[in-house]
């Protein structure tokens, strides 16, 4: 059995009762009809029943309708309804204040029935193409948050996949790239607190800088494994070879980047794993690699996952070393402020180096 479409709500506001049995008489069959006699009446009456449309006498006593819509447009609530003027009134500076108060219409006394039926009609239609709308809106939102969500998870589960093959492969440091992730997260929310390199920090996406550090070491996909699971220090012409990781991670994320462009409008993840791919063996003082850059040349992200990076390698066993206990690191840092390392940076990481120390303790 089909179901009637809801009768619309509409409350006639006059202080003149014929006028309101007159509107009863037209409207009434069609529309569940409230007369009123006032503008009190009318706003104490909307705070228990919300009306669709609204047909609003100008010419009133204690309250006319220009202090009425004036009330309605104020509140939250009662704003969106449509109002229109009713009234004798014939001048258009009576139109156009009533129009610029907010009103959708104004229709003229003593009105034409079949003129004012089928304006009623219309305003509603365009209410409720107007209700359609926001609600195809909110549910395409929704649609689009969902995909972009699982977009992300699948995005974040490759990341972590490929994570985990670098770990598999480069055998010798445990969950370096788990820990380094925590480090980061800490030293880059710290660097914010305290309010240095904040302009440029507060523009990332943290999620994103922080998820994109596991590809840190992607290039060591392409290092043999001779070299890098070698249980003796590297000789100087395998850490040669061990260094082009760098640049062969970088080349990989630029590739996906240029994959990327023309079906992602933010690509900033990949941007930040490419910076921290390319500056994170970079040295303050230009000694480092693969292109010998300077102080604040070195990408901010390179900068951070340095620390953090160097940090991590100090703390934890390799085949070749015992770990190096977390006070005796701090204090390498420190000594590598300004030549290795950015000394804001490391000024930071010595307010939380304690931290860091719970960190490697708790998840080496």
């Amino acid at each position: 059995m089909e179901t009637l479409p809801e009768r619309k709500t509409i409350m006639l506001v006059d202080d003149n009762l014929s006028n309101l049995e007159a509107g009863k008489s037209m409207l009434g069959d069609l529309y569940r009809l409230y007369p009123i006699l006032s503008g009190e009446i009318l706003l104490n009456l909307l705070q228990h029943v919300l009306a669709d449309l609204i047909l609003l006498d100008v010419e009133m006593p204690d309250m006319d309708g220009y202090e009425v819509i004036r009330a309605l447009k104020s509140s939250p609530q009662w704003k969106y309804i449509p109002v229109i003027f009713l009234t004798a009134r014939a001048d258009e500076g009576s139109e156009l204040k009533g129009l610029s108060l907010g009103a959708i219409d104004y229709v003229s006394k003593p009105f034409c029935a079949p003129l004012l039926l089928k304006r009623i009609e219309n305003h509603l239609q365009i209410v409720e193409h107007e209700r359609q709308l926001k609600n195809f809106n909110a549910s395409l939102e929704k649609m689009v948050a969902q995909k972009t969500s699982q977009i992300s998870k699948l995005q974040n589960s490759i990341m972590s996949t490929v994570a985990d093959l670098i770990e598999f492969k480069d055998c010798t440091t445990g969950s370096h790239t788990f820990r380094t992730q925590k480090y980061l997260r800490l030293l880059a929310e710290k660097t914010l607190e305290e309010g240095i390199y904040a302009q440029e920090i507060s523009s990332w996406n943290l999620e994103h800088f922080i998820f994109s550090s596991q590809l840190h070491d992607v290039g060591k996909l392409a290092i043999s494994d001779a070299i890098l699971n070698k249980p003796s220090r590297l000789t100087p012409e395998e850490f040669e070879v061990m260094k082009k990781h760098v640049e062969t991670g970088v080349q990989a994320i630029v590739k996906i980047e240029k994959n990327m462009n023309e079906q992602a409008n933010d690509n900033s993840f990949l941007r930040h794993a490419r910076l921290i791919a390319g500056g994170h063996h970079e040295k303050w003082d230009g000694s480092g690699y693969p292109l010998g850059l300077r102080g604040a040349d070195i990408p901010l992200e390179g900068r951070l996952m340095a620390i953090v990076d160097v940090y991590d390698a100090l703390v934890s066993a390799r085949p070749y070393k015992q770990p190096m206990p977390a006070e005796q690191a701090k204090q390498l840092i420190e000594e590598g402020s300004g030549t290795h390392f950015d000394p804001k940076l490391v000024a930071v990481f010595t307010q939380i180096a304690d931290v860091f120390a719970t960190v490697a303790r708790d998840e080496t």
